[in-house]
């Protein structure tokens, strides 16, 4: 039996971009053991990616593109090109992505598998960037889960403290400084911990990432 093709991807001005780590046991989500162990965390983290993935694919985008840590598995829908993360520190692997890309792009990470085309619809119409120099998507934690840049420019994040309760802050700091006029996305809350996940799960009760959550119990209650 032939199997009907996939539905072409839906195209707009804007690059997408997603960092992301190959989700190895050990290497991804180590924050969620315990109560999980690392091949859970590892699951949990494919689930996460996976959903991001699909939500992606589904939004209007010029380009759409994994910059990867690692290797792609069977996670990976069509539609995407393949970028290695360049080596160093969290600011300057967003640096690089955003210098290998020209023209409106949009970045965000795994961590947030909530997402939504509609919820990233602000940044991604066609006239998002009208008046607009950049879009930032904060985190609770202090974090950011998106940055939208017109004109990419590396120098924007490099140096930029990242994975601290002010990272956030620090990031559009910098940007306004900048002189760049910003727009924003709502808050969302990353998968960091055990109690995010449920949290994020709660938010997206149809994804994979629930199912996936839903199906493994925590190491305390063993």
């Amino acid at each position: 039996m032939t199997l009907p093709a996939a539905a072409p991807a839906p195209t707009g001005p804007t690059t997408l971009l997603v960092l992301a780590k190959e989700p190895l046991p050990g290497r991804v989500k180590t924050r969620l053991t315990p109560p999980y162990t690392p091949d859970e965390a590892a699951q949990l983290a494919e689930a996460a990616l996976y959903d991001t993935l699909q939500a992606v694919r589904a939004m209007p985008a010029r380009r759409r593109v994994l910059v990867l840590d690692g290797h792609p598995g069977n996670w990976l829908p069509a539609g995407f090109d393949i970028r290695p993360q360049c080596p160093g520190g969290l600011d300057e692997r967003l640096a690089a992505a955003f210098a290998d890309s020209t023209g409106p792009t949009l970045l965000i990470g795994m961590d947030t598998p909530q997402i939504t085309p509609q919820l990233l619809a602000p940044a991604l119409e066609s006239g998002a960037w009208d008046g607009c120099d950049a879009w930032f998507g904060p985190a609770e934690d202090g974090g950011f889960w998106a940055l939208g840049l017109a004109a990419p420019d590396p120098r924007l994040l490099r140096g930029v403290p990242m994975s601290t309760a002010r990272t956030g802050a620090a990031q559009r700091a910098r940007l306004t400084a900048a002189g760049l006029r910003v727009r924003h996305l709502p808050p969302l809350r990353d998968v960091d911990t055990a109690a995010d996940a449920h949290h994020v799960a709660a938010a997206a009760p149809a994804g994979r990432f629930a199912a996936t959550l839903a199906r493994l119990t925590p190491v305390t209650a063993r």
